[in-house]
Protein backbone atom coordinates (compact mmCIF):
# COMPACT_ATOMS: atom_id res chain seq x y z
CA UNK A 1 0.00 0.00 0.00
CA UNK A 2 2.81 2.34 -0.17
CA UNK A 3 2.27 3.30 -3.64
CA UNK A 4 -1.23 4.93 -3.40
CA UNK A 5 -1.17 8.46 -3.33
CA UNK A 6 -3.37 11.29 -1.21
CA UNK A 7 -5.77 11.49 -3.79
CA UNK A 8 -7.28 7.69 -3.68
CA UNK A 9 -8.43 7.73 -0.51
CA UNK A 10 -12.13 7.22 0.11
CA UNK A 11 -14.95 5.94 2.54
CA UNK A 12 -15.03 2.10 3.06
CA UNK A 13 -18.26 0.54 2.69
CA UNK A 14 -18.35 -0.09 6.70
CA UNK A 15 -17.96 3.50 6.58
CA UNK A 16 -20.60 4.23 4.48
CA UNK A 17 -23.29 1.90 6.63
CA UNK A 18 -22.66 3.41 9.80
CA UNK A 19 -22.91 6.60 8.55
CA UNK A 20 -26.16 5.53 7.24
CA UNK A 21 -27.65 4.51 10.38
CA UNK A 22 -26.27 7.38 12.45
CA UNK A 23 -28.48 9.83 10.26
CA UNK A 24 -31.22 7.53 10.07
CA UNK A 25 -31.36 7.19 13.65
CA UNK A 26 -31.43 11.00 14.19
CA UNK A 27 -34.02 12.03 11.32
CA UNK A 28 -36.59 8.97 12.83
CA UNK A 29 -35.96 11.41 16.51
CA UNK A 30 -36.52 14.62 14.49
CA UNK A 31 -39.43 13.53 12.43
CA UNK A 32 -41.20 12.09 16.01
CA UNK A 33 -40.89 15.70 17.03
CA UNK A 34 -42.17 17.43 14.33
CA UNK A 35 -44.85 14.93 14.46
CA UNK A 36 -45.88 15.05 18.17
CA UNK A 37 -46.13 19.15 17.43
CA UNK A 38 -48.13 18.74 14.60
CA UNK A 39 -50.40 16.27 16.31
CA UNK A 40 -51.00 18.79 19.32
CA UNK A 41 -50.81 22.45 17.63
CA UNK A 42 -54.35 22.46 17.78
CA UNK A 43 -54.54 22.18 21.48
CA UNK A 44 -53.66 26.01 21.50
CA UNK A 45 -56.68 27.00 19.71
CA UNK A 46 -59.37 24.56 21.65
CA UNK A 47 -58.16 26.24 24.50
CA UNK A 48 -58.62 29.33 23.12
CA UNK A 49 -61.97 28.76 22.05
CA UNK A 50 -62.63 27.45 25.73
CA UNK A 51 -61.49 30.24 27.43
CA UNK A 52 -63.39 32.54 25.34
CA UNK A 53 -67.01 30.24 25.17
CA UNK A 54 -66.57 30.18 29.31
CA UNK A 55 -66.05 33.78 29.47
CA UNK A 56 -68.79 34.86 27.18
CA UNK A 57 -71.28 32.64 29.07
CA UNK A 58 -69.75 33.97 32.43
CA UNK A 59 -70.13 37.59 31.19
CA UNK A 60 -73.83 37.25 29.91
CA UNK A 61 -75.26 35.25 33.44
CA UNK A 62 -73.05 37.94 35.90
CA UNK A 63 -75.12 40.92 33.61
CA UNK A 64 -78.79 39.40 34.54
CA UNK A 65 -80.67 40.55 37.89
CA UNK A 66 -79.34 38.61 41.22
CA UNK A 67 -82.93 37.83 42.73
CA UNK A 68 -85.92 37.02 39.79
CA UNK A 69 -87.49 40.47 39.17
CA UNK A 70 -91.08 39.24 38.96
CA UNK A 71 -91.40 37.13 41.83
CA UNK A 72 -87.77 39.02 43.90
CA UNK A 73 -86.98 35.00 44.85
CA UNK A 74 -83.16 34.43 44.43
CA UNK A 75 -83.50 30.84 43.56
CA UNK A 76 -86.55 29.63 42.57
CA UNK A 77 -87.93 27.28 39.62
CA UNK A 78 -85.79 28.75 36.47
CA UNK A 79 -87.72 29.77 32.81
CA UNK A 80 -88.65 27.66 30.65
CA UNK A 81 -86.25 28.87 27.63
CA UNK A 82 -82.53 30.40 27.92
CA UNK A 83 -84.39 33.20 25.92
CA UNK A 84 -86.61 34.23 28.52
CA UNK A 85 -83.70 33.75 31.91
CA UNK A 86 -83.63 37.49 33.64
CA UNK A 87 -81.79 36.32 36.95
CA UNK A 88 -78.33 34.49 37.30
CA UNK A 89 -80.05 31.52 39.04
CA UNK A 90 -82.12 30.87 35.83
CA UNK A 91 -78.65 29.48 34.26
CA UNK A 92 -78.16 26.99 37.11
CA UNK A 93 -78.09 23.40 35.53
CA UNK A 94 -77.68 24.58 31.96
CA UNK A 95 -76.41 22.16 29.51
CA UNK A 96 -75.27 23.63 26.06
CA UNK A 97 -74.09 20.68 23.42
CA UNK A 98 -72.43 23.36 21.29
CA UNK A 99 -71.73 26.51 22.48
CA UNK A 100 -74.67 29.04 22.05
CA UNK A 101 -75.82 32.53 22.12
CA UNK A 102 -77.99 34.82 24.60
CA UNK A 103 -80.74 34.22 22.76
CA UNK A 104 -80.18 30.05 22.69
CA UNK A 105 -78.92 29.76 18.77
CA UNK A 106 -75.92 27.38 18.01
CA UNK A 107 -72.71 29.43 16.99
CA UNK A 108 -71.28 28.27 13.63
CA UNK A 109 -67.87 26.69 14.15
CA UNK A 110 -68.59 25.72 18.14
CA UNK A 111 -70.55 23.04 17.28
CA UNK A 112 -68.11 20.57 19.27
CA UNK A 113 -67.78 22.07 22.63
CA UNK A 114 -70.20 21.26 25.49
CA UNK A 115 -71.18 23.92 28.10
CA UNK A 116 -72.72 23.38 31.36
CA UNK A 117 -73.61 25.68 33.97
CA UNK A 118 -73.48 25.63 37.68
CA UNK A 119 -74.91 28.06 40.33
CA UNK A 120 -74.78 27.55 43.53
CA UNK A 121 -75.43 29.55 47.25
CA UNK A 122 -71.58 30.23 48.36
CA UNK A 123 -70.29 33.28 50.76
CA UNK A 124 -67.44 34.98 49.56
CA UNK A 125 -65.22 36.89 52.08
CA UNK A 126 -67.53 38.77 54.41
CA UNK A 127 -70.20 38.30 52.24
CA UNK A 128 -72.96 35.43 53.31
CA UNK A 129 -74.17 32.71 51.25
CA UNK A 130 -77.73 34.58 51.05
CA UNK A 131 -76.00 37.38 49.45
CA UNK A 132 -73.45 35.78 46.99
CA UNK A 133 -73.89 33.25 44.20
CA UNK A 134 -70.97 31.51 42.74
CA UNK A 135 -71.24 30.54 39.04
CA UNK A 136 -69.07 27.94 37.58
CA UNK A 137 -68.89 27.81 33.48
CA UNK A 138 -67.37 24.24 32.29
CA UNK A 139 -66.57 23.79 28.81
CA UNK A 140 -65.30 20.87 27.21
CA UNK A 141 -63.79 20.68 23.52
CA UNK A 142 -63.45 18.32 21.02
CA UNK A 143 -60.64 16.76 22.24
CA UNK A 144 -62.64 15.84 25.97
CA UNK A 145 -60.20 18.58 27.86
CA UNK A 146 -62.44 20.25 30.16
CA UNK A 147 -61.66 24.27 31.44
CA UNK A 148 -63.83 25.36 34.39
CA UNK A 149 -64.06 29.50 34.82
CA UNK A 150 -65.84 30.48 38.18
CA UNK A 151 -67.01 33.80 38.83
CA UNK A 152 -69.33 35.69 42.11
CA UNK A 153 -72.67 37.88 41.70
CA UNK A 154 -73.55 39.87 44.54
CA UNK A 155 -76.69 41.18 45.93
CA UNK A 156 -75.82 44.70 45.86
Amino acid sequence: MKGLSASQRGVTLIELIIAIVVISVALTGVLLVINYTTARSADALLEHQAVAIAEAYLEEITLKNYADPDSGVVCGTGEASRALYDNVCDFNGLSDSGARDQFGNLIAGLESYLVVVTVVPQGLGGITSADALRIEVSVTDSAGNSLNLAGYRTRY
